[in-house]
This record gives C-alpha cells, structure tokens and sequence, in this order.
C-alpha cells in the first residue's frame, strides 16, 4: 500500500492554490516514484529518485516541480 500524506507548506504561498499538497510514493525496484497533487486544481505531477534518497528529499523535488507547473500554467 502506497504511502500517502499530506504536506504543509507556507500558507500565503503565491505559487499554490493552496497550503496542502499530498504526496504518494511508490517503490518500482531500486527507484521511487513521487506523485504530488495540488488538491484545489488537480494539477498533478511525479518525479522519480533513488530509493536510497530521503523521503524530505524526494517529497521537495516532487514540491518544486509541482510548483514550476503551477507556475507556468497561471502564466
């Protein structure tokens, strides 16, 4: 079962809708699939790291993806 939860960041950030994204991460052999979704505008996105970097690590490169997207999207 996928390891799911959610993720505080600054609550007046200018780059989400919102102050909670959720994370999942998924083990795929010696690799780890990262999934965040801005809950407020289904924007979704995956990173994928080594299954030997740090859950923090992964879970923020997951975060500043998911941010450029937002980002790029809102213009």
């Amino acid at each position: 079962m996928p390891d799911r939860k959610s993720w505080e960041i600054e609550p007046n950030s200018p780059d989400l809708s919102t102050s909670e994204v959720l994370f999942e991460m998924r083990v795929i052999g010696n690799a780890v699939k990262v999934s965040a979704i801005d809950p407020v505008t289904n924007i979704e996105i995956s990173v994928m790291g080594p299954a030997t970097a740090s859950p923090y690590t992964l879970k923020m490169n997951a975060l500043r993806k998911l941010k450029a997207v937002i980002q790029k999207r809102n213009g």
